[in-house]
C-alpha cells in the first residue's frame, strides 16, 4: 500500500489497497465471516466494474496474494478479466521482502494511519506471521505468465525509490 502510494504521487493512476473494504465491513462482520467474504468481494468487484468501464487511465490495486490458494487465483484471473473485457491492460508488480522486514513496515505511521485494523499491533503482528507460515507469499519462477510483470525484491529501498522503478518499468 505504501508503495501504491507513492505511484499514486508520481502517476494519473487511483490506488485502491485491498484493506478500503476490509476496514469498511469489518466493523460489521468478522473476518472470514460468510458476509465479510461476500460484501469485500462485492464492493471490490462493483469498483473495478466502474473503473474498468470509466474514463481513468487506471488504477493501482495492492493485495497480499497467497500464491497456494485457488480462490486468490481465482479472484486476481477474475479481477483481469474485468479490467480486459474492457480494453484494460494489466501490469503486474511482486513485491518481495522477508518477514523481519514486513514486520518492521507493519507498524510504520503511514501504515498505520491508513489501515486501522492493523492498529493492534500485537493481533496484527500475529497475523502476518501466521499468513507467512500458512501461505505462500511469492510466486515462483515463471508461475506469473503475464508479459507486463516485475518482480521487485523491495527490502531495501524506500516505497518512493520502488515507485519510481514501477513507473519507469511499465511507462506510467
Amino acid at each position: 500500500m505504501t508503495v501504491g502510494h507513492e505511484l499514486e504521487k508520481i502517476t494519473e493512476l487511483k490506488l485502491f489497497h485491498n484493506h478500503m473494504t476490509i476496514d469498511l465491513v469489518y466493523p460489521f462482520f468478522e473476518f472470514g465471516h460468510p458476509s465479510f467474504i461476500r460484501l469485500v468481494n462485492l464492493y471490490r468487484n462493483e469498483l473495478f466494474k466502474e473503473v474498468a468501464k470509466s474514463d481513468l487511465q487506471g488504477m493501482i490495486f495492492t493485495y497480499v496474494w497467497a500464491f497456494d490458494q485457488k480462490s486468490d487465483w481465482d479472484f486476481v484471473m477474475n479481477t483481469c478479466r474485468i479490467f480486459e473485457e474492457q480494453g484494460g491492460e494489466i501490469c503486474f508488480v511482486e513485491l518481495e521482502a522477508g518477514l523481519e522486514e514486513r514486520l518492521i513496515r507493519n507498524t510504520s505511521s503511514h501504515r498505520l494511519e491508513h489501515k486501522p485494523l492493523k492498529r493492534d499491533i500485537e493481533q496484527s503482528e500475529y497475523n502476518l506471521k501466521e499468513t507467512f507460515k500458512q501461505h505462500r507469499l511469492n510466486s515462483r519462477e515463471g508461475e506469473i505468465k503475464a508479459e507486463r510483470y516485475v518482480r521487485i525484491n523491495n527490502t531495501n529501498m524506500s516505497a518512493a525509490e520502488t515507485a519510481h522503478v514501477i513507473k519507469e518499468k511499465f511507462d506510467l
